[in-house]
């Protein structure tokens, strides 16, 4: 069987005001015991014999990991599975953590693609965001990456904030793109439950809908103009980089999960490992919890297809097919959908509000 790994590395230098995944204050000492538990747990699957094609360390700030825990996880990623030699190996990085030494060192353990968490090349919008870099920083993070080897580095960039203007995004849009880039994830800001943001009230400061969708439908043009081609809602890239491991979980793909919030879809059973840095770090094994007995049936299946700019196929869902083809020609008629007599796919217009769209036709 192939899979994929997640790493969730629940560590960051400052929490981000908008962030609800799960971290918390570095130490070496928590680096270290968190180091040791995923080893534990990547030797726990040695004798299955399984196939790793992607590994991705999320966070949280993995990039706060030393280049030699970095190296310990990777050393025994190969030693528990088996790594295909063009496996795509993806490490997530804030741009104050990235030295020309780190990058080095980075690239020498077999990461190979970066994931930068640039959000904006304006220094007002950093500041709004709580980001401890510059935008002169964040360019010289991936500048330094492309001289240290990496060919495959993707960007975060953030839109829909504050007084936010078309000016200003096209703007981080464009210095972005003169960077050695490849790849680009932007997302809305939205403001979850019981992040600072929420208790600040900053959902009352954001754009209207209205002005958030002219906002996301004017970066799709433009990237896609500079070579950034839309593949998934919120994912842009170069064509042939699009990131083989987030699209494991859009294609309902085997993925293995280690860590503390962790998530698993494998061997047929989707499940979850708590929140718990200290329950993680003091078991032999990670506890899990499973979230879904049976995933990837037919609707689930067609929700994270229609997140894909590919869109799903019919004939692979025959039981819904009937009921969704009902539904299609209003959406046809205002420009959310299209589709050929099989392939169901969003517009970027239907990105827009995909979760009522994906709602109305599987569920």
């Amino acid at each position: 069987m192939d899979t994929g790994i997640y790493i969730h590395v629940p560590f960051c230098a400052r929490k981000c005001g908008y962030c609800d995944f799960y971290s918390g204050k570095f130490t070496k000492e928590l680096s270290e015991g968190f180091t040791d538990a995923v080893i534990r747990n990547l030797r726990a699957f040695s004798g299955e014999h399984y196939t790793a094609k992607t590994v991705y360390f999320g966070g949280g700030t993995p990039s706060l990991l030393s280049t030699e825990q970095l190296r310990r996880i990777m050393d025994e990623v190969r030693r528990s599975f088996c790594l295909v030699p063009d496996a795509e190996v993806t490490l997530e990085a804030n741009p104050s953590t990235l030295t020309a030494e780190k990058l080095s060192g980075t690239l020498s353990t077999g990461i190979n693609r970066l994931s930068i968490g640039v959000q904006s090349m304006s220094a007002e919008e950093l500041r709004f965001l709580g980001r401890n870099h510059s935008p002169e920083r964040a360019a010289k993070a991936v500048a330094d990456a492309a001289a240290a080897g990496f060919r495959n580095i993707s960007c975060d960039l953030m839109l829909a904030l504050p007084d936010q203007s078309a000016d200003t995004l096209m703007n981080s849009i464009h210095r972005l793109a003169e960077l050695p880039v490849q790849h680009i994830s932007a997302y809305i800001l939205k403001v979850e439950e019981g992040t600072p943001f929420c208790q600040q009230g900053i959902a009352e400061l954001l754009p209207d809908e209205d002005r958030s969708a002219e906002l996301y439908l004017t970066m799709v043009k433009e990237l896609e103009a500079l070579g950034f081609m839309q593949y998934e809602i919120s994912n842009f890239s170069i064509p042939g980089f699009e990131s083989r491991h987030n699209c494991r979980y859009w294609q309902c793909r085997d993925y293995i999960g280690i860590g503390p919030s962790a998530h698993s879809c494998h061997n047929g059973v989707r499940y979850a490992v708590p929140p718990d840095i200290q329950s993680f770090i003091s078991s032999p094994v990670q506890q899990t919890e499973v979230t879904d007995p049976s995933p990837c049936g037919p609707e689930e299946y067609s929700m994270l297809r229609l997140r894909l700019k590919e869109g799903l196929m019919l004939s692979r869902v025959p039981e819904l097919r009937t009921d969704i083809e009902k539904k299609l020609p209003l959406l046809l008629r205002e420009g959310y959908v299209n589709y050929d007599g099989n392939i169901l796919s969003l517009t970027p217009k239907g990105f827009l509000v995909s979760n009522q769209i994906i709602g109305h036709l599987v569920f």
